[in-house]
């Protein structure tokens, strides 16, 4: 695609795709088809394949598309008037969301034991003044660095994920690791 801005209608079109591969990929993750991501969108293949050449591409893109709108959330949140309890709060939406959306675990799955390539640092960047702001104000232990943060999250949301988790046991394992993150 060259760099000249889209048409109304295809920037449409893109958007409408996007949503609906959110949709479809939060549901049942990776393997779902590009013509049912086009159903859904109500749009032809041939514009899906327009915007995005693979089904590959199209997942980058509708998980970076998420994880720069958790990324603005963490730095409202940053401003939040108090540290522990926004830190948490972020943490609990983000870890239950991700027990429960496919493309999440996907995406973490996808990329080994390394942090998904798909989330940009500016994501890492604001979970981490989270985190910091959290420990000067003394609700999260000191020694807990923002890649073990990183850890913890990927590993929750992976086991509530493929354990296939109903709300209560995502629940309660998110507050044994919460728990594990409080000052004593």
């Amino acid at each position: 695609m060259s760099d000249r801005p889209l048409r109304a209608d295809a920037r449409r079109n893109r958007e409408r795709v996007l949503a609906a591969a959110q949709e479809a990929f939060a549901a049942e993750g990776i393997s779902v088809p590009l013509d049912e991501i086009a159903r859904r969108a109500g749009v032809g293949a041939g514009t899906v394949y327009r915007h995005f050449p693979t089904k590959e591409a199209l997942f980058e893109a509708a998980i970076v598309d998420q994880v720069e709108r958790i990324t603005a959330h963490a730095r409202e949140l940053t401003e939040a008037g108090d540290a522990g309890t926004a830190f948490f709060d972020f943490l609990a939406k983000l870890v239950l969301q991700g027990g429960v959306k496919r493309d999440l675990a996907d995406a973490l799955r996808t990329q080994g034991g390394d942090y998904p390539r798909t989330a940009p640092s500016e994501f890492k960047e604001a979970l981490a003044a989270l985190l910091s702001r959290a420990q000067r104000a003394g609700a999260v232990r000191p020694e807990i660095g923002i890649d073990d943060l990183l850890t913890l999250i990927k590993g929750i949301t992976l086991a509530v994920h493929d354990a296939g988790a109903d709300d209560g046991l995502r629940e309660r394992t998110f507050a044994v690791i919460a728990d594990g993150l409080r000052t004593r």
